[in-house]
């Protein structure tokens, strides 16, 4: 079955026909320079069936998945525009089920290799895409300088990634700035070679020459740069004569050099690399650093102009000045040497992030050499080394000792070659030991390491302790470190629940749990009186509750006798009052005493003394009428005394008001009914008597 939509659905096996088995085939097809996504949405097969997804696209089918992988929600993709998918059971009948889902997507070419001394830059990687071609200055594109890519069963470039090659001689004329390099470099040269080179500088330009490098095989291998513009100019540096390179490198007399690299038959080394550059007359040449950076008071480099120099990450300034001058208007020149930036051997490094590299990086690092570099951060932190490069002889060995001195523990030893990788110290120094074999050499760029270290947290620290609501929390350390102490604390109003200290323990755990903040809801206890006792009301110093305080006999109160706890919402809960004292009392000036009352009557107040100047009020209870002063007062004397004696509460009378009322009424308000008029007679005189007879008594008393 064929599927030619740009997506859909595939669902196996189909409908059993009387075959006695199932042997189904699929082929799925999508424009050219697209390729096709399968996902597998549902699968369930039974024991000996078989599934097979493979890619058409090359000359040979490919398998993409088979059913020994297949599961719920897998995706393969095929690098073409075509893909089949088979499946067989020897069953005819079979509960097994297999649902999957295609759909085109844009293919697109591979990302092409860049050159060796070149680099790429790509507009698109689908069909129609252009990739460009460039390469470093001293070398020469050998091959197209663009390609592009092309649609097809499977998008493919147009051509051949070119290559950047260092040629051997050649002319350059107007020259500004350039790069001379010997055929191979950075690699060896060949033998029997002959390589002359021309330059020439603008009208009123002068070239200056600065040597990168230069290693020449012994014996009659040769670097001639001549003044002038033929093989017959006069030499100003000649590789025979010389033992060192001039830092400072050559200048011409007038606008033309002549550069001349010849080899012979026997031997071989990396060979050179000179970099050239043309500057006005009556102005100094732009000066270089290589690995390093320089800042101009004046672009133009005229007299006068003062240069300051400094190394990249990873080299150190030697030789030479820090800081240069443009002198002498009849020949413009630098007073000062310019330095070099080299990565050295050995080093004391306290900065924050940088960089350790094999000594003379890039470049071969020498037989024979024992280097040491240490490395200092802050002393609550540690340091992370990111091996970038590591790339040694076999008996040439890299060490990192977690410490400060060689003593210290080995995080890592190595040799030879391996990938990128990390390294952790568990403190704030670090040593790194390099120690090359005195036997045998090195050849070639990038053969050394590379290693980055940055200032990093300790990673002896407790977890991050969360804030909380209500509340905040202050650390003794900014990190986490063994015995950090958290104290946490709550806003007015509410109160700590649990423990309001943590500290960071030996285990990197907390000496407990995160506290809470809740609302306070009770008052802090008011405390005790002396000479005196209390009475709580409700729960124990609850918003509501009530603490009443009574005084010893023989002392008196002196403030209020209850005191109420009440919330606030911006503050704990507080007591209506302050606490009251009690106070001995003079024989002079005794409070008057509580006088009582019959059962019959209720007092304003039942406190045992009252100050002189202090009432005290009675009422009745029901069904009893007050005779006397309902309010009587303390009156001040030696002792007090009061204003007068207790009222009395007495019952009440029914009084017969028989001109008001009927006979009926007459009987305290009682209607009697159903009797005859000679009781009601008897009766209403019989209360008579008896009322005349209690007043009497009332009288005499």
């Amino acid at each position: 079955m064929n599927f030619t939509d740009a997506e859909g659905y595939i669902e196996m096996p189909p409908r059993a026909d009387d075959s006695s088995t199932l042997d189904c085939a699929y082929l799925v097809t999508v424009y050219l320079g697209y390729g096709v996504e399968i996902q597998v949405l549902n699968v369930t097969l039974e024991e000996g069936e078989e599934v097979v997804l493979e890619d058409l696209g090359g000359l040979e089918p490919s398998i993409l998945a088979n059913e020994s992988v297949l599961t719920r929600g897998l995706v393969v993709r095929s690098s073409s525009n075509q893909i089949s998918v088979r499946f067989s059971s020897e069953k005819r009948h079979t509960a097994s089920s297999l649902l999957l889902r295609y759909r085109a997507f844009v293919l697109s070419c591979a990302y092409p290799q860049s050159p060796a001394n070149g680099e790429v830059s790509v507009s698109s990687l689908h069909a129609g895409g252009e990739a460009y071609f460039f390469c470093l200055t001293g070398y020469q594109l050998q091959g197209p300088s663009s390609l592009t890519c092309r649609n097809a069963t499977m998008p493919y470039w147009s051509g051949k990634e070119p290559k950047c090659l260092a040629v051997c001689g050649g002319m350059v004329k107007n020259v500004t700035l350039g790069r001379i390099v010997s055929p191979g470099f950075p690699g060896n040269y060949s033998n029997n070679l002959t390589c002359h080179w021309v330059l020439e500088a603008p009208e009123g330009h002068r070239l200056h020459i600065h040597f990168e490098k230069v290693a020449l095989a012994e014996d009659d291998d040769r670097l001639l740069i001549k003044n002038g513009n033929n093989i017959d100019s006069p030499p100003i540096y000649d590789s025979y004569e010389v033992e060192y390179l001039p830092n400072e490198g050559v200048v011409s007399t007038g606008r033309h050099l002549f550069v001349e690299f010849t080899t012979d038959e026997t031997g071989t080394c990396t060979g050179a690399a000179i970099r050239y550059e043309a500057f006005a007359e009556g102005t100094c040449y732009k000066p270089f650093v290589k690995y390093g950076n320089f800042s101009s008071s004046d672009l133009s480099y005229g007299v006068g102009t003062v240069v300051e120099f400094s190394c990249e990450p990873g080299y150190t300034l030697e030789q030479g000045s820090v800081t240069i001058e443009c002198v002498d208007p009849d020949n413009p020149q630098w007073n000062e040497t310019e330095p070099a930036c080299r990565a050295v051997c050995s080093g004391e490094i306290t900065d924050s992030a940088g960089v350790v590299l094999s000594p003379n990086w890039p470049e071969a690092y020498d037989k024979g050499q024992d280097c040491i570099w240490g490395i200092h951060v802050e002393e609550d932190k540690r340091i992370m080394l990111d091996i970038q490069v590591l790339h040694l002889g076999k008996n040439d060995i890299l060490t990192f000792y977690d410490g400060d001195d060689l003593t210290a523990n080995i995080l890592g030893q190595y040799s030879g070659t391996l990938p990128k990788f990390k390294l952790y110290t568990s403190m704030a120094d670090v040593t790194i030991q390099f120690q090359s074999d005195p036997a045998t050499n090195i050849y070639g760029y990038n053969n050394g390491f590379v290693v980055h270290f940055f200032e990093v947290a300790r990673n002896d620290t407790c977890s991050e302790l969360p804030e909380i609501p209500n509340g905040w929390k202050s650390t003794s350390h900014p990190d986490l470190i063994h015995g950090t102490v958290v104290t946490y604390q709550c806003y007015p109003g509410f109160q700590v629940v649990g423990s309001e200290i943590l500290m960071c323990q030996w285990d990197l755990t907390w000496s407990g749990d995160v506290p809470s903040c809740e609302k306070v809801m009770t008052c802090q206890d008011p405390g005790l009186v002396e000479h005196g006792r209390r009475v709580l009301t409700g729960s124990r110093f609850t918003v509501g509750s009530s603490v009443q305080y009574v005084c010893n006999k023989g002392y008196s109160l002196s403030g209020p006798g209850v005191l109420t706890c009440y919330s606030r919402d911006t503050a704990d809960p507080k007591w209506s009052e302050r606490l009251p004292k009690c106070k001995l009392l003079s024989e002079e000036n005794l409070p008057c005493s509580n006088p009582g009352a019959p059962s019959t009557a209720i007092q304003s107040s039942e406190k045992a003394f009252f100050q002189a100047g202090e009432t005290l009020t009675f009422t009745c209870r029901p069904g009893y009428q007050l005779q006397g002063e309902a309010t009587i007062r303390c009156l001040p004397g030696h002792p007090s005394q009061w204003s007068g004696m207790p009222p009395a509460c007495r019952g009440r009378n029914c009084v017969l008001e028989i001109h008001l009322l009927s006979l009926e009424e007459a009987v305290c308000a009682n209607k009697l009914e159903g009797r005859g008029l000679l009781t009601e007679v008897f009766t209403a005189v019989f209360y008579l008597a008896i009322l005349s007879l209690k007043f009497l008594i009332e009288v005499i008393s």
